[in-house]
């Protein structure tokens, strides 16, 4: 059993080496991946040497022209009939070593409303090495891109357009990006940065200071507060809501952790336990009745009761019950739609790697870890691994990053010479996987509960996530003490993957839940 360690999710489904290898676009920073602000100076990528490539990013440390001055613009959106009127800034936060010396700076994107009470919401992606931009472009903020989902080209044209789910109708927001990722960039050599920001502890300590920096200098300590976390952002999510609470004296009111990689030792011991194939069944039923147009609460409700039930009893039998495995064996191929022999030979346990390759096989395609209904052709057919990179990150590259950069230094004004990481290689490979990783979130989002009593929990997930799947989040909250209003702590799903919210129905449905949780407060 191998977990996937990709940039946007270093996330807890079972998976094969071969697909990992073929994600891997999450776990190294290639220079083909980010655009330079002034890259209409610069060859084409295709006229470049590796070196001349590898040369163009600054490492840790490295001598760089200075980033600007904060840079502001109004814009305004039309969200539900109404013009929402804002301001966007592009700035810069200082990170300083524990001798006082400004060790990194971190750059984040806000947009803000006029207006008295209104509450504050910092977002964080994931990886480790993805930037804020998911979020931001794809999600909540007041501008929205049309990337990830199937059809979608990464040649396409890189349009903003008014977001209808944006957030900014109920709540400011401020994307923040991590040291290595986006503009953010360490001062330090690459020994002190893996120090400093690349390992679980100093990263959330770091960021936490990060919001507290933000709320201080922008007088809004006052303000009611949120946390959204998507993917490893998940993982930040309850550690920052903590450390916030117990170490800076900063409470949030509330967090929202979107396909969150919570609980990672939910999927070890696969030949004991059943837990990795309860984690996954669930997900894949979802992408089968969704190729039959049969996805529905109330299907996925009859889906649950099986996981729970019979299929979880049937593994535990295993040989002592004749019946146990062929009974299961007819099930998951009737829940799937896979191929019999496939699921026969493979006891019913579907591991992640072998079903993304052989649920479209037939066209020649591969499915994707963060939806598997998003394919592409399989460049490699007859390798006995996949090769492929993944479909869903191999398309969304390109355009986030391009209008990243062009948000940034034309519409905003921030002239920054410097490249864009939207996913980072090198921060992922350079991570510091320690014991605290490993051991996930739980612990710090049951203590964060239990000191406040008003704090609200929201986790949302999209069904055909495989990457981060939601059974995994159901499995984990249900195993949690009730601490006064059983509520307190949801899990929500909604139709598409790992980056549901890419599907407008799914990022509007997002954003009513998510404003009913604000309006708790």
């Amino acid at each position: 059993m191998y977990r996937i360690g990709m940039l946007k999710n270093l996330c807890c489904a079972p998976s094969s080496i071969a697909l990992r290898a073929a994600v891997l676009l999450a776990c190294v920073s290639l220079p083909a991946l980010t655009i330079s602000a002034n890259a209409q100076n610069d060859k084409p990528a295709a006229e470049k040497s590796e070196k001349e490539k590898s040369d163009q990013a600054a490492k840790p440390g490295e001598k760089m022209p200075p980033l600007p001055a904060d840079a502001h613009t109004e814009q305004t959106a039309q969200v539900n009939g109404k013009t929402l009127k804002y301001t966007v800034t592009v700035g810069t936060l200082p990170v300083y070593d524990k001798d006082g010396k400004e060790s990194g700076q971190v750059v984040f994107t806000s947009y803000v409303v006029d207006g008295p009470n209104r509450p504050v919401t910092f977002a964080f992606n994931g990886g480790p090495g993805a930037s804020s931009v998911y979020l931001n472009f794809g999600a909540i903020g007041p501008k929205v891109l049309n990337v990830g989902n199937e059809g979608d080209s990464p040649s396409d044209p890189a349009m903003l357009h008014d977001n209808p789910g944006t957030w900014l109708d109920f709540t400011d927001l401020v994307f923040i990006d991590p040291i290595g990722t986006g503009f953010s960039r360490s001062l330090v050599s690459m020994d002190e940065t893996k120090k400093q920001f690349y390992s679980t502890e100093p990263d959330i300590e770091y960021l936490s200071r990060v919001v507290y920096d933000w709320l201080v200098k922008n007088n809004r300590l006052s303000s009611r507060k949120y946390l959204v976390g998507e993917s490893y952002g998940g993982f930040r999510g309850p550690r920052i809501t903590y450390f916030l609470q117990s170490q800076l004296g900063v409470a949030m009111n509330g967090v929202v952790l979107v396909s969150p990689y919570l609980n990672p030792t939910i999927d070890q011991n696969g030949d004991l336990s059943p837990i990795p194939w309860m984690v996954t069944l669930p997900s894949i039923t979802a992408a089968n009745l969704e190729r039959q147009h049969k996805l529905t609460p109330e299907a996925m409700k009859d889906v649950l009761a099986y996981t729970f039930g019979e299929y979880a009893t049937d593994l535990l039998k295993g040989n002592n019950d004749p019946e146990a495995t062929p009974r299961l064996i007819r099930k998951v191929t009737e829940m799937t739609g896979l191929d019999p022999e496939f699921v026969k030979y493979s006891g019913g346990r579907l591991e992640t790697g072998a079903y993304l390759r052989e649920a479209h096989r037939e066209q020649g395609k591969l499915g994707s870890v963060y939806d598997s209904n998003v394919t592409a052709f399989d460049p490699f057919p007859f390798s006995p691994d996949q090769r492929a990179n993944d479909p869903i990150l191999a398309s969304i590259i390109a355009p986030t990053t391009t209008a990243m950069v062009n948000f940034v230094t034309q519409t905003v004004g921030w002239k920054v010479d410097a490249r864009y990481n939207a996913l980072s290689y090198e921060v992922n490979n350079e991570w510091n996987r320690d014991q605290e990783l490993r051991s996930g979130s739980t612990e710090q989002l049951r203590e964060a509960v239990a000191a406040d009593p008003k704090l609200r929990v929201l986790i949302v997930h999209g069904w055909n996530d495989l990457s981060c799947p939601f059974m995994g989040s159901i499995l984990t909250v249900n195993q949690m003490p009730i601490m006064g209003d059983p509520s307190r702590v949801a899990v929500k799903e909604y139709p598409g993957g790992h980056m549901f919210y890419t599907r407008q129905s799914s990022r509007e449905a997002l954003h009513s839940d998510v404003q009913a949780m604000f309006a708790a407060h």
